[in-house]
């Protein structure tokens, strides 16, 4: 559990200080990681995700309105989000000394819970199968929206000092969502039947974000190798570490 809750919070905030070094302007980089862990997310909750959701009892009529409830509500916080989630930033001028974006940070904390809370422990302290390939997944996912955040951040407050709070925030969402469920709601989750609509909940929502991240880093539709590879290496890391 200690190495989840390590992984989940560097992974973001290391990203995030990433900015202090690399130009957050030019961002042509992050699409071979963005293609990597979209690929990843959408195989890993075709062949993971769904199908645990799916073999603890709820039927599947309920799994399905849940993974839409997951899908849609993304939809909704995008609005407030304005694509964060995948590596988008929107820094404008207008935007400078703006102050913290509230509906932002609030809409990514709430995003990065709630996939922080699906990584539990079963009630007798045994790691389930596929808890490092989903812990994997999600602090992949994490990478390229903690270093859009802090780009927006420090442009809208001035400094990566002032941003570096709202970045520690960020990154402490989904270890909280870890500690929520193994210490305050294990037992309504396991053994309440709430687990398998989380699952649904939150394939929902990587299914939304891992398509979505897909359909962008190609939008006209043609052929960049870099790209194509990290899509290729994602999809194959996802089905290796499902099958360890």
């Amino acid at each position: 559990m200690l190495i989840a809750l390590l992984l989940l919070f560097g992974s973001v905030f290391g990203a995030g200080w990433l900015t202090r070094f690399m130009p957050t302007a030019q961002t042509t980089w992050l699409r071979p990681l963005l293609a990597f862990s979209g690929a990843y997310l959408v195989t890993l909750t075709l062949t993971h995700l769904l199908p645990e959701a799916l073999s603890l009892g709820t039927s599947a009529e309920h799994i399905g309105y849940y993974v839409l409830a997951g899908f849609f509500g993304q939809l909704v916080l995008e609005l407030f989000s304005e694509g964060v989630e995948h590596g988008h930033q929107h820094v404008h001028a207008e935007h400078a000394h703006a102050g913290v974006p509230w509906l932002l940070l609030g809409s990514l904390t709430l995003h990065a819970f709630l996939e922080g809370s699906i990584l539990v422990q079963d009630p007798h302290g045994h790691t389930p199968d596929g808890f490092y390939a989903t812990l994997t997944g999600v602090a992949l996912h994490h990478i390229p929206a903690a270093f859009a955040l802090v780009a927006v951040l420090v442009t809208r407050l001035g400094s990566f000092r002032r941003a570096l709070p709202w970045l520690v925030l960020f990154a402490a969402a989904a270890p909280i969502g870890v500690l929520v469920s193994h210490y305050a709601a294990l037992d309504p989750l396991m053994k309440g039947g709430l687990y398998p609509a989380l699952l649904g909940l939150v394939s929902g929502n990587f299914l939304h974000v891992s398509t979505t991240i897909l359909f962008e880093v190609s939008p006209e539709h043609h052929v960049n190798v870099r790209k194509l590879l990290a899509t290729v290496a994602g999809l194959c890391l996802a089905l290796l570490a499902n099958a360890l």
